[in-house]
């Protein structure tokens, strides 16, 4: 486990990856978790993440029936992730995957464990899953010690874009923010959310790669995730390790732009590359006590946040409010004794 060692004082070494998978095909989806999962051993590294559902893909999840899922799903015990836990131990790394799990009761979750290469298996279950009916969502949010003396969360997808998740990761002591994603290119009901990136785009990206970069780097991929995933690392003195899928994803491409921030919110390392790739930086974790985001999260004012927890009665499950094409109502009820 000789990475497990080499944590340089105040510096901890981190991965993140975005790959093309194929639909339902574990075996070749496991190939590259391996090739990057060395790769990534071989730069140093002491985490890589993969993206969400990357081992069965995840678009095209959607249009199975629930028998289907059943069967391509496997426990946290199963041979999947005893093969990433395997790659752990024999590299001394710690390795996110995402994939479909089936808890003993038969209950299906969008799940990601995390190895580390002490042999403990981490696991987090989507907050609010949308993918299909079929597929519950978790109820508890994941943080847990790691090697290096590092507090590391995960969050999948749109548990991120839900601010209080990254604020509750954060308060439960996580330094390091792991979070996998299928996105960019979505057909969003937003008007000036995401669009479809045509496909014809992404087939040609060896003879015009310039045309595909600039949807990747664009408004679709890159400019949306800039309006929000560098405040969720800032405003809570977080490292976050985004990774996501790239390519075709059934009927949409995924934009990929793997990237690492710091607790400033700045870009570390990044790729904007039509293709399967691997970035990697050094998080400098003595810029966490001083961060804004720290700062900050020490000047809350907890007695005030009663609101937060309230149910208004207009909440709906992850899936309905995910799809629904209704506008949101604005208007909420004042706080008792205010107005």
């Amino acid at each position: 486990m000789e990475q497990q060692d080499k944590a340089n004082g105040d510096v901890l070494r981190c991965a993140t990856v975005q790959f093309e998978h194929r639909p339902d095909d574990k075996a070749y989806n496991l190939g590259r978790v391996e090739h990057h999962v060395r790769e990534a051993a071989a730069g140093g590294a002491h985490i890589v993440a993969f993206p969400e559902m990357c081992l069965l893909g995840y678009w095209h999840l959607r249009r199975h029936p629930a028998e289907r899922l059943r069967e391509l799903a496997e426990p946290l015990t199963g041979p999947s992730v005893a093969r990433v836990r395997d790659l752990a131990l024999e590299h001394g790394i710690a390795v996110g995957l995402g994939f479909l799990e089936a808890d003993e009761e038969g209950r299906l979750f969008n799940s990601y464990a995390v190895c580390l290469p002490d042999g403990r298996v981490h696991r987090h279950r989507k907050l609010h899953a949308f993918e299909h009916e079929a597929i519950g969502s978790g109820d508890d949010y994941t943080v847990f010690d790691t090697p290096w003396g590092v507090r590391v969360g995960i969050l999948i997808c749109w548990d991120n874009n839900l601010v209080e998740n990254v604020r509750a990761t954060a308060l439960m002591g996580a330094s390091v923010l792991i979070a996998p994603h299928q996105t960019g290119g979505t057909a969003s009901r937003s008007p000036h959310g995401m669009r479809p990136i045509p496909a014809e785009l992404w087939h040609r990206r060896h003879h015009a790669p310039e045309a595909i970069e600039a949807e990747l780097r664009g408004p679709n991929g890159r400019e949306w995730l800039m309006r929000w995933l560098p405040a969720r690392a800032h405003d809570n003195g977080l490292f976050v390790v985004f990774s996501n899928g790239v390519g075709k994803d059934d009927d949409e491409i995924r934009t990929g732009n793997a990237m690492i921030l710091d607790p400033y919110g700045r870009i570390l390392a990044e790729t904007w590359a039509a293709a399967d790739a691997m970035v990697a930086a050094d998080l400098d974790l003595s810029l966490l006590p001083l961060s804004t985001g720290r700062r900050w999260l020490q000047g809350r004012r907890p007695e005030l946040y009663e609101i937060l927890t309230r149910r208004f009665g207009d909440e709906r499950d992850p899936r309905t409010a995910r799809f629904a094409s209704d506008p949101v109502p604005i208007l909420r009820v004042p706080p008792s004794g205010r107005s």
